[in-house]
């Protein structure tokens, strides 16, 4: 059949047609993938060529509120192979092996592995003398990359609440858990091509993205203070061999930590060799017990806001119990303390007062103060594991209850609510959220990234009050039975407590938590040291003879390390035969130097100087110290 010219010539312009569309179609794609997929494809395609040796970020320091190191990094390098580049495997597993202590058969299975790299378990984070060993065989295919590896140059120091990282820098427990996010840092790599057989393509140049270091985390921690209260505990431990032991200093007009440890402790980078009962539990956040006379504190500030009570002029009088709906409730001193006013009341601890005391409250009041002071609720200390300690539920508040609870028995509490709480009632009155960190900062900028202020909960007693409760707290140090606590030239204030342990609904026989919480000074609070011991050996069993004197030791030190200047006018104490003789410090300002001869004191000079006149001296004049206590003299320097 024969075609007509115009059919021929109508299939010609549609193939035509359709030919101009398919090459506009393919040029117009053409032009697509060169001017706008061009860079994404070669991208794509180098992804394929490319192989990445991590380089890992430095984790962020932590550091003190003074800017000394509490966490760092060391540098630590790690082995990644390229199995593709290995031109013989069974040497290099030899040569990999001696230097890794691993076995040559390992070695080879990770160097014959199926993948674009690998990471040498045995190779991770090894010393830089390894490191140079193993780039020294030059063997292709075998990397070296940059890492680090966690360092707490201080050991076993504040280890529950630093807390320590995982074999990948990882935060695992304590502050490091709590701010991971921010110490953590990005990873960055050294990026090289190679082509499909995994041979390096030398005609292309690595890249290098730098890791982004993590941020630095300056901490509320005074490390003077923390030393003081870490070496106290390690006496302590040493002397009385006890089941625990707990420590906290805070700023009462901040909530800031200055201090925080425990026993038994652990040393971060390797906690591994201890169980996990010991890393898992931050005692002074987490334990949970009675407090025992620690407790009147609350008693008391809140009668003295109720207007219940006046100390120096009402009268009390023990007769070594009281019966409370049919149950007797037994002083601690046998005999009871016999007439007494209601601040000798409060410096003998006597639980018959304080069960007077909470009647006078009732029970609605009581627990109101108790809830407003922050008992039976967390207090948002930023660590992790907090407790909340165990109130009575009010349905179930007897007259009993009422009455053990007004003396610090039958209810639990945690040490840093303690702390809080008795913060709070000297501070004059305002409850503040304990917090332990305190600044994030560009570690190369030095930027203030985030600042914490104190934040005030709330307002539970008035000025009036706090005043009152803080001379009465003197008067328990100076007068009554926390006079361990007691520090020459330095107002102390402070309260006892002996808490009997429970376990299973029944008190333990001959097991006591004892504690003091002192604060100084008592007229200008600057810190609350709070300390417990738990069960300790050999010892009267009572928180003024074990407890107090360790509050003592660290109020002492840590007052001095603050700056704060010792002072003549202080409650005078009411001595014991075992109390150490004091002397006077007499004014020698102006004094010459055969002046000085001539004073008949008990006291070492630690004579400054080539002058002829005293020109200054410390201690001051009228502050009381040790007998056989050295001061020191400067005469000034003589004019040539």
């Amino acid at each position: 059949m024969r075609v007509s010219n115009v059919t021929v010539r109508k299939r010609l312009a549609i193939a035509l047609a359709v030919g101009i569309v398919v090459f506009f179609i393919i040029d117009i794609r053409l032009g697509i993938v060169q001017f706008y997929l061009g860079d994404k494809l070669t991208g794509l395609a180098e992804d394929l060529w490319s192989r990445n040796i991590p380089f890992e970020a430095k984790r962020g320091e932590i550091l003190d509120r003074n800017g000394v190191e509490l966490a760092t990094n060391i540098s630590a390098p790690t082995v990644y192979v390229i199995p593709r580049q290995i031109e013989d495997a069974d040497k290099t597993a030899g040569q990999l092996a001696s230097i890794l202590d691993m076995t040559k058969e390992k070695a080879y299975q990770y160097l014959t592995k199926q993948e674009m790299s690998v990471r040498i378990p045995e190779g991770r984070k090894i010393s830089h003398e390894k490191a140079k060993e193993i780039k020294a065989l030059g063997i292709k295919g075998v990397y070296i990359a940059e890492d680090s590896k966690r360092h707490y140059p201080f050991g076993e120091y504040l280890s529950h609440v630093l807390g320590f990282t995982g074999s990948d820098n990882q935060g695992l427990m304590g502050i490091e858990l709590s701010y991971d996010k921010e110490l953590s840092g990005k990873r960055g790599f050294v990026k090289f091509y190679s082509d499909a057989k995994g041979k390096r393509l030398e005609n292309m140049a690595d890249d290098y993205k730098p890791p982004v270091d993590g941020d630095n985390l300056k901490l509320t921690i005074d490390s003077k203070i923390q030393t003081i209260v870490e070496r106290e505990l390690d006496n302590a431990e040493a002397t009385y061999d006890p089941d625990g032991l707990i420590a906290i200093a805070m700023d009462p007009n901040t909530g800031e930590i200055l201090a925080m440890s425990s026993r038994p402790t652990f040393d971060p980078a390797n906690f591994q060799n201890v169980p996990s009962e010991v890393y898992n539990r931050n005692l002074p956040v987490w334990s949970i017990y009675e407090p025992g006379s620690t407790f009147k504190i609350i008693t008391l500030a809140a009668a003295l806001e109720e207007g219940k009570v006046d100390l120096k002029n009402e009268h009390f009088y023990d007769s070594g119990h009281v019966e409370v709906a049919g149950s007797v409730l037994h002083c601690w001193k046998s005999g009871g303390h016999g007439d007494q006013t209601f601040l000798e009341v409060v410096e003998n601890s006597c639980n018959p007062g304080f069960v007077e005391l909470g009647n006078r409250l009732g029970k609605d009041k009581l627990f109101k103060y108790i809830n407003d002071f922050g008992f039976g609720q967390k207090t948002g200390i930023d660590l992790t594991g907090e407790g909340r300690g165990i109130m009575f539920n009010m349905d179930r508040v007897g007259p009993v209850e009422q009455a053990t609870t007004a003396f610090g028995q039958g209810v639990a509490v945690t040490p840093i609510q303690q702390v809080t709480a008795v913060s709070a009632a000297v501070n004059g009155g305002t409850l503040y959220t304990p917090y332990i960190a305190k600044e994030l900062v560009d570690p190369k900028s030095g930027e203030v990234l985030m600042r914490k202020t104190p934040q005030a909960k709330k307002k539970v007693i008035s000025e009036a009050t706090s005043k009152k409760v803080r001379e009465a707290l003197e008067s328990v140090v100076a007068q009554g039975s926390g006079k361990g606590a007691f520090v020459e030239s330095y107002r102390v204030g402070g309260k006892t407590g002996t808490a009997q342990k429970a376990e299973n609904g029944r008190y333990l026989e001959n097991n006591y938590i004892l504690s003091f919480i002192g604060v100084a000074p008592a007229d200008d609070p600057q810190i609350v040291v709070y300390i417990a011991v738990d069960n300790p050996k050999g010892t009267v069993q009572f928180g003024g003879v074990v407890a107090a004197p360790i509050v003592g030791n660290i109020m002492e030190d840590s007052l001095r390390a603050m700056g704060v200047k010792p002072r003549k006018n202080q409650i005078e104490k009411e001595t014991v035969w075992t109390d150490p003789v004091m002397v006077e410090v007499p004014d020698v300002v102006g004094m010459s130097r055969k002046e000085l001869q001539t004073q008949q004191v008990d006291l070492k000079l630690d004579i400054a100087g080539n002058g002829d006149k005293v020109i200054n001296q410390a201690p001051d004049a009228g502050v009381k110290v040790k007998e056989g206590s050295t001061i020191r003299i400067y005469l000034g320097e003589n004019k040539e």
